[in-house]
């Protein structure tokens, strides 16, 4: 019998149910309609407060990510081919910096790797500061370094479409595959149907699928503001100080440590071009559109 007042985080919402994991147990409820009046929309991994059956309270979100729905994430694994898909760099980057600025570690996770070796994006990645995972299904070390990776936090994959998400989730939990499908069938997904998020519970964390992030623009996700965005390439911290302008914007200056860097090879250059065609985005930002 349901509490009183129990709190928990929200699991997944099925046809306006939300299901709920609370210390107690799982618990089912409904959203209060005040919420929508609000403007706000209960995601799965929100905190929330469940009285008598209805959510009464959501509390306040460390970030989020709007497709699919889902609160407070601990990191976000791009789950990123190294052949047929060939990884697309700037949108990689995108969506890598978006991730840093919501406060979501980025993960790269290397797939394919037995039809093209994958030494300089791990390369590539690792001097970026972001940690990479290369998978190869012949050797389970690799797997577990990914399980251990994914072990009591909450965590989603994303990627290209065919870069092997399935595959890799399925070689890492066979059993979440049953779990999946048969939230799917529920959903209706596949039918233009709204796409709805499940978090499932592995290894003392959760775990969540997303689409591919080829079909929609990293705009969607976060406008990052031009003055915040280079905080979002981890490997230009060490050199942003030695600029000789207190405002520099590490495109094209005089005396820019980060320029400097990239022309001795301590930064990559597809890293800063990448992120000069995401300052050229912003700086034409109207102040409204933030």
């Amino acid at each position: 019998m349901m509490q009183e007042k129990e709190s928990g985080r929200i699991l997944q919402c099925i046809g306006g149910i939300y299901t709920v994991a609370t210390d107690s147990g799982t618990v089912s409820c409904k959203a209060r309609g005040v919420f929508r009046k609000r403007g706000m929309t209960p995601y799965a991994g929100d905190f929330v407060t469940v009285e008598q059956g209805v959510m009464t309270e959501i509390l306040p979100r460390k970030n989020s990510i709007i497709r699919p729905p889902l609160a407070n994430l601990d990191q976000l694994l791009f789950v990123t081919s190294t052949y047929k898909p060939v990884p697309n760099l700037l949108l990689l980057d995108q969506f890598m910096a978006v991730a840093i600025y919501k406060q979501i570690q980025p993960v790269l996770v290397l797939t394919k790797l037995d039809l093209q070796d994958g030494a300089a994006l791990q390369e590539l990645y690792t001097n970026a500061g972001i940690p990479v995972y290369p998978v190869c299904y012949d050797q389970p070390d690799t797997l577990e370094a990914v399980r251990a990776c994914l072990r009591g936090k909450v965590s989603a994959l994303t990627g290209n479409s065919g870069a092997g998400k399935s595959t890799l989730l399925n070689a890492l939990y066979p059993d979440l595959q049953l779990k999946v499908g048969e939230i799917s069938e529920k959903l209706g997904r596949g039918r233009h149907t709204t796409r709805q998020a499940s978090l499932y519970p592995l290894d003392g964390g959760y775990i969540a699928d997303t689409p591919g992030f080829s079909t929609f623009e990293q705009e969607q996700y976060a406008r990052i503001p031009k003055e915040e965005l280079a905080d979002c390439f981890p490997e230009f911290a060490p050199y942003q100080g030695s600029c000789r302008f207190q405002d520099c914007a590490h495109v094209c200056e005089k005396g820019c440590g980060v320029l400097a860097a990239v022309e001795n090879g301590s930064i990559a250059k597809s890293r800063h071009a990448s992120y000069v065609a995401m300052y050229e985005i912003a700086k034409k930002r109207k102040d409204w559109e933030q």
